[in-house]
């Protein structure tokens, strides 16, 4: 599994700009179309989205023609997602043509970000709403029913729709994401999301063991806790986690951290298989490490952006570890489960970056051997301090050759990471149909990577013993053996 797209958070381009439907409720009467683009923090803000506008009469249609309101999920990561909804609403305001009653809107990180720009200057749309803005769509839709351009891109201190039950969007049945944390503190030079989701503050776990709860009545099989940084989580009572030194004594002696999240989640229901994502290496601790080990059904998977190998790049990025404490963390990953897969983020050709801190990038992904990673040449976004400070300097054939070698070494150490499986019996639980063959499963084993193998008698949302026979960089290919014990 190899990208050359996507930062900080995993962007799944099979997923881009896929439209969203969720069961229909007769007493609505109007008609909405979303799509999201961006990553999975986006795809489960436009569940939250479904679910709001639900109890406001609005159902999901996949017919963009018949639809009353318009809304696209948006992301400011990298270029070519801003071009792609730039795209599509002018494909939006061509429709509006035939069915001029029909309202448009931009959701999340770019809202924020081109407010002015799409709304007066281009005027291209009806409605921005920033990603802490949801719980007012209500109101916004009212006023853009009255004839009025509507906005709100306030970031909140304290916005986590802990208590809105997301509507499961285009779902498996199987796989849910579960959003712990919103914002980021990190402020990495490279990256805008705490300029377009504000500072980072934590859920209240009890209202994610409900969620939990609530997708296990359901049938769903595994979860994702999902953050821009989740193993920064910290809940003590409500508020930002910067005002953590200003809580009491109490609220510090009842305070959840994310290893305490992780065994709360993995006892509330230990036949649900956990994941979660994104970790960042400062804030990855030896107790969530020993939490992974503790618990049968953590996964053995752990993604962790490092996003270069060279120390003096780091500091420019404003990553807030180094490359030494980068390997000791790799090394206590390695001590305390064995058999963990570990993914990556890499970006290069960083601002100034020379021909040695290449070098240091591969040489760190030798020491490391990831399982798989999402690799991209840099590209400069609006609104970063990088942007703001840094020229971008290193030429694009330099960036592509550099991005090209990181991606060579990455497949050499995909490949080698799932040979180390064949001759196993592993744990899979089934997803769907697998890609290339309808009499194929696909699942996914412990590590995150992609298992296929004949169907015979086994259904969707089984757990199946499966023996490993052949594997490719990115997939491994077995048969079916047995039920495992968590059916």
């Amino acid at each position: 599994m190899i990208k050359n797209e996507g930062i900080e958070k995993i962007i799944d381009e099979s997923q881009q700009g896929s439209s969203l439907t969720l069961e229909k409720n007769e007493k609505n009467n109007r008609k909405l179309y979303i799509e999201s683009y961006g990553c999975h923090m986006n795809f489960s803000d436009s569940e939250i989205v479904a679910s709001i506008l639900a109890k406001e009469g609005f159902n999901t249609t996949q017919k963009l023609e018949e639809a009353d309101l318009v809304l696209v999920n948006t992301c400011s990561i990298r270029e070519k997602a801003e071009l792609t909804v730039r795209k599509r609403l002018e494909k939006f305001n061509a429709v509006k043509k035939t069915n001029p009653g029909m309202k448009v809107g931009v959701l999340g990180c770019m809202a924020e970000r081109l407010k002015n720009k799409f709304l007066e200057e281009e005027k291209i749309v009806d409605m921005v709403v920033g990603p802490d803005a949801y719980k007012d769509l209500p109101n916004l839709i009212q006023e853009i029913d009255e004839g009025r351009s509507a906005v709100n891109v306030i970031l909140s201190k304290d916005e986590t729709y802990g208590d809105v039950a997301p509507v499961r969007l285009n779902s498996n049945g199987v796989t849910a994401l579960v959003s712990i944390t919103r914002g980021c503190d990190n402020m990495c030079t490279f990256c805008v999301v705490p300029f377009t989701r504000g500072r980072e503050r934590s859920r209240n776990p009890q209202s994610i063991l409900e969620e939990v709860n609530d997708l296990w009545e359901r049938g769903f099989k595994e979860i994702t806790l999902l953050g821009q940084n989740v193993d920064s989580y910290l809940w003590y009572g409500g508020g930002m986690k910067k005002d953590y030194e200003k809580a009491t004594e109490m609220q510090k002696a009842t305070s959840v951290n994310f290893a305490n999240l992780l065994e709360l989640v993995a006892k509330v229901q230990p036949k649900m298989r956990i994941r979660f994502s994104t970790s960042n290496p400062q804030d990855m601790t030896l107790d969530v490490i020993e939490s992974m080990a503790k618990y049968e059904n953590i996964c053995n998977s752990i993604h962790l952006p490092v996003q270069s190998g060279s120390n003096r790049i780091l500091k420019a990025m404003n990553r807030l570890h180094t490359r030494e404490e980068y390997f000791e963390l790799i090394d206590n990953i390695r001590k305390i489960i064995p058999d963990c897969g570990i993914s990556q983020d890499m970006i290069a050709g960083f601002p100034t970056e020379t021909e040695e801190d290449h070098q240091d990038t591969l040489s760190l992904m030798e020491y490391v051997k990831y399982d798989f990673g999402f690799m991209f040449a840099y590209s400069e976004r609006p609104g970063t301090l990088a942007e703001r400070k840094l020229d971008d300097d290193i030429p694009e054939q330099i960036k592509k050759r550099r991005l090209q070698e990181i991606i060579e070494m990455q497949r050499k150490h995909s490949f080698y990471r799932t040979q180390r499986h064949v001759g196993k019996i592993e744990e899979v639980l089934i997803e769907g149909f697998s890609k290339k063959s309808d009499a194929h499963w696909m699942g996914r084993n412990s590590q995150n990577t992609v298992v296929v193998f004949p169907k015979e008698n086994y259904k969707v949302g089984d757990f199946v013993h499966v023996k490993i026979n052949e594997c490719t960089s990115a997939t491994l290919i077995g048969e079916a053996v047995e039920y495992s014990k968590n059916n």
